[in-house]
């Protein structure tokens, strides 16, 4: 017979986030979401498999993979860009590296962070090693999605502002919540994986431009596909992983935690609202809103690039702080750096993944251009609602040599989810992705139509093992 002190524990775990989260996630069929939530998610999908394509040519996705070939055990989940295949947690990894590898990935502003990078791959190979279909992967990646991001809104995004790296440490609960879905975990299951999830949950902004930002987010993937395999095979976990005197609200949280916003899910669609911005350009979304005021200024006014005296970007604080690099030795600290950003879109015309290079860098045009670019963070920030209503915006003045002052302002950039790409240039997107990698193939056969027309029929596809097939 269960004490008193028994069940009040266990009815406090139930109603608490882990709990709230396995019942919607079980729960949760095809028929739920409505058809808008479900194209934003095949979006997402969409998206996110052409940045992994693009990220798998780089030197960190090169490393993941090696180290895959060093253990991995055979399955029949696929990594991106390759040939290869392996069982689902290690392809977890080595796609959600190559996911986050550019930084490229799309973000949402429900815990500032990138949900997809780590969401997709861990969904795409348990949707490989499960066996399922189109339909079933797009209805455990909104699962990840809304839990996910539900953590992030329950967050007030304190643990950002402390340093933690969002993604590291919310990423594994929308992994596991998106595997758990398809690997047909029931609530206790699910519950458990959710508790393993968050129990290792880790990550640090200190990895800001280098190869760990891209890593943990593979990490993360990986650890989310662990902990619903664990739980499948009858591992536990701990269901006031959020509430407990030693859990997540207290030690990452500084103790605020809004519990209320697992109440919504499955009413309040949070990849709607706030809704998930996707990149148009491979840098840190901080700098997007600055660059498209500064072109959309240089482009009205038909300003000469050798007329500019100064670029100035008033900004919030949360975009100087990401922004770090102002003289960038490498195309890892150019993706955070405001000069680089706006210099190298005003000179090339538009930012592409082979600006991301060396010999950009040491172009001494865009050099002498991004001299003249410059962040200041001015009172209007200091108003709340200003940064409520533009998290990440910036107001751009440009001096001439003529003593014109040109200024501009842009709340958020194209891509966002309020200024939202439309399907022709996210087709664009990915198939330059594809070519990026030299994935693009023949005139007859190319990989980047093959495969995107196939992603767009999402919703009826087989077998989600054959989507990328050659």
């Amino acid at each position: 017979m269960e004490t008193g002190a028994s069940v009040i524990q266990a009815t406090h775990q139930q109603d608490g986030a882990v709990g709230k989260m396995a019942r919607w996630i079980v729960a949760l069929a095809a028929g739920d979401i409505p058809a808008p939530i479900r194209a934003i998610a095949q979006n997402c999908l969409i998206d996110t498999i052409g940045v992994i394509a693009a990220g798998s040519a780089t030197a960190v996705a090169a490393h993941a993979r090696a180290l895959v070939s060093l253990s991995a055990a055979a399955g029949p989940c696929g990594i991106v860009g390759t040939d290869a295949s392996c069982d689902p947690r290690y392809a977890a990894f080595a796609n959600g590296v190559a996911a986050h590898a550019l930084d490229f990935d799309d973000n949402c502003y429900a815990g500032f962070v990138h949900g997809s990078a780590v969401i997709a791959p861990a969904a795409l190979a348990a949707a490989q090693y499960a066996d399922a279909d189109g339909a079933q992967l797009i209805t455990a990646f909104v699962a990840g999605a809304e839990c996910e991001y539900a953590l992030g809104a329950a967050t007030a995004n304190v643990l950002y502002d402390q340093g933690w790296w969002t993604t590291g440490v919310l990423g594994p609960v929308g992994a596991c919540a998106a595997a758990a879905k398809l690997l047909g975990l029931d609530v206790r299951q699910t519950a458990a994986a959710l508790g393993l999830a968050v129990a290792g949950a880790a990550g640090i902004k200190a990895c800001f431009g280098t190869d760990a930002k891209a890593f943990l987010a593979g990490r993360a993937a990986e650890a989310g596909m662990t902990a619903a395999l664990m739980a499948q095979g009858g591992a536990s976990g701990p269901a006031d992983a959020f509430e407990h005197r030693n859990g997540f609200a207290r030690l990452f949280n500084g103790g605020r935690f809004d519990g209320q916003a697992f109440d919504t899910l499955g009413r309040d669609w949070r990849l709607q609202s706030p809704g998930v911005d996707v990149k148009r350009i491979p840098v840190c979304l901080s700098s997007h809103a600055a660059v498209d005021a500064a072109m959309a200024l240089v482009r009205e006014h038909a300003i000469r690039l050798y007329d500019i005296v100064a670029i100035t970007c008033n900004v919030p604080p949360i975009v100087i702080a990401n922004l770090v690099h102002d003289d960038p030795g490498t195309a890892q600290q150019a993706q955070f750096s405001m000069p680089f950003a706006i210099a190298a879109s005003l000179l090339y015309g538009t930012l592409r993944l082979e600006h991301l290079s060396a010999q950009t860098l040491a172009d001494e045009r865009l050099r002498r251009l991004m001299e003249r670019v410059s962040m200041v963070h001015g009172a209007v920030w200091d108003d709340p609602a200003y940064r409520a209503a533009a998290p990440e915006g910036a107001e751009v003045s440009i001096a001439l040599a003529d003593g014109r002052m040109l200024q501009g302002f842009r709340d958020f950039a194209r891509g966002a989810a309020r200024y939202p790409l439309d399907a022709g240039e996210l087709d664009a997107k990915f198939k330059d992705c594809l070519g990026f990698a030299g994935l693009s193939g023949d005139a007859a056969s190319a990989p980047a139509r093959q495969w995107l027309a196939r992603l767009r029929a999402l919703e009826t596809f087989g077998p989600v093992r054959g989507l990328l097939a050659a």
